[in-house]
């Protein structure tokens, strides 16, 4: 490589006045450091777009100056703010719209105001006080990024202890037990004194690093969801929830589906949810303990963590983030983390089951499409979506209702021998649940579910009437009674309402 070829991606990487600075500085290293840089060829640097890529996130991530640089470490084991803003530059980056238009914001509220009044005639919770949000994809990152690193703490505050151990323990030795430099590439980076220590400067990496695989995460994940509920957990702070318009739209598109039935059943769902968890207080607080149980049982395998950091070479978010992928060091399973998992799934398939039931229960008389759309949302949570992927590389954690079509059929059979109160005061306790056995329909108990609901297990052994209870619920639907044959058409004691 000649000079003005390194000249010039110095000045293509960082700009001419900075190019211009890091040249000199390039100039003054010694001899035997400016010939091996030479001797790699241009093609050995990376491009300068990935520089300028990393740089823009660093500031972005307010890492600007060295008191930055402790105060982020002091905040928690990963960088939020940089996380946010790499998660923007990928909305940015997918063309996405930078406001929800008059349009598309009256009819995800319309949506929103029909699925609570369909509710009110299927399910014994109130709806929740205050206005869902209409959000851009954008929002949906700055409203629910703080939720997703504080299930992830546990787990990047490990990563970033393994870190250093492996630099301190087993790397430190061939440095000196002092950092003078990193290497991006071929190219050198200066380490102020105070973070030469290698275990202080890994701990940085890890800061750095898992807020930019959280924010690659976050910003992926925000142009696939619908709602604040997809992952069948509570992100947002507003307990209303939320829709976004413009992956609504193209999710009906993908579908070949009317935009407006599509919304409204996406609109019953996040309804649905929400009802469910605003009126059940001890829901959420039970999936963070047992999502933080899990996380905290992870460690690190330090071999593998060790042949990652030695294969990152690249100078980009991606690739740095690669060192510390989860998927790739992470050693889990333990009893605990066994026991957790099996909590998780259960829960999420109780609360995505009673969704389910719900969902059909308000939308089958208004939502022509109805049961493709729910075969749809099914085949797409048991399978594992960009949200359980997304967990997945965060947490080391497959969070996926293996049993939702079980729970949906033990939550229908409930609804059609105990009505819409006796299901949902169900909820009123954890010991309260039905269980889902180790198979369909055993009737065994897990995770503290109660042996008193055992009976709702027979659900695939009762036959429901579904054209009888559409019927029923269209009769419901069509008023106040002054049909002389309705009198006799009067829910049976398996519908109360």
């Amino acid at each position: 490589m000649e000079d003005n070829e390194l000249h010039q991606w110095l000045i293509e990487s960082f700009g001419p006045i900075q190019g211009e600075l890091a040249w000199k500085q390039f100039s003054s290293l010694p001899d035997s450091i400016r010939d091996q840089i030479m001797s790699q060829g241009v093609e050995g640097l990376p491009k300068p777009s990935e520089v300028r890529s990393l740089a823009e996130a660093l500031t972005a991530g307010g890492l600007n100056s060295m008191g930055d640089v402790h105060r982020t470490m002091e905040e928690g084991p990963i960088n939020v703010k940089l996380a946010q803003s790499i998660a923007l530059n990928k909305t940015r980056d997918a063309g996405s719209q930078t406001m929800v238009s008059a349009e598309d914001g009256a009819a995800a509220r319309r949506a929103l105001s029909e699925a609570n009044l369909w509710l009110d005639s299927v399910i014994e919770f109130d709806p929740v006080k205050g206005q869902p949000d209409v959000l851009t994809r954008s929002e949906w990152v700055e409203k629910t990024l703080p939720s997703w690193a504080s299930f992830a703490a546990p787990v990047a505050e490990s990563m970033n202890d393994a870190l250093a151990s492996v630099i301190s323990e087993r790397l430190g030795g061939a440095l000196g037990g002092e950092i003078s430099g990193m290497f991006a590439g071929p190219v050198p980076i200066p380490i102020p004194d105070d973070l030469k220590d290698p275990s202080t400067l890994m701990k940085l990496l890890g800061n750095t690093s898992f807020a930019m695989q959280l924010g690659g995460a976050a910003g992926n994940l925000s142009t696939e969801v619908h709602g604040s509920f997809d992952q069948g957990i509570a992100l947002l702070k507003n307990p209303a929830g939320a829709l976004i318009p413009e992956n609504i739209t193209a999710y009906a598109k993908e579908l070949e589906i009317d935009r407006g039935e599509v919304m409204s059943f996406l609109a019953l769902h996040e309804v649905a949810h929400a009802r469910l968890f605003a009126a059940v207080q001890w829901l959420m607080p039970r999936f963070e303990a047992l999502i933080g149980k899990y996380a905290r049982g992870i460690s690190i395998d330090l071999d593998a963590m060790e042949e990652q950091l030695r294969e990152a070479e690249m100078m980009n978010p991606e690739s740095i983030a690669g060192a510390v992928n989860l998927a790739k060091v992470g050693l889990s399973d333990t009893p605990e983390q066994q026991e957790a998992l099996a909590g998780l799934e259960r829960l999420l398939a109780l609360v995505d089951g009673w969704v389910d039931c719900v969902v059909w229960r308000a939308g089958m008389a208004h939502i022509p499409h109805i049961e493709q759309l729910r075969e749809m949302m099914r085949r797409e949570r048991a399978v594992g979506g960009p949200a359980e992927l997304t967990f997945e590389s965060l947490l080391g954690l497959k969070l996926r209702p293996k049993r939702l079509r079980e729970a949906a059929d033990v939550w229908e059979s409930i609804t059609f021998t105990e009505g819409s109160e006796g299901r949902d005061g169900k909820w009123g306790h954890p010991d309260l649940l039905p269980s889902l056995g180790d198979k369909p329909a055993a009737g065994t108990a897990s995770d503290g579910g109660s042996d008193a609901a055992s009976s709702s297990n027979a659900a695939s052994d009762t036959k429901i009437d579904w054209d009888a209870e559409l019927s029923k619920l269209l009769d419901e639907d069509g008023g106040d009674g002054d049909s002389k044959d309705g009198g006799d058409s009067a829910p049976s004691d398996g519908e109360d309402k």
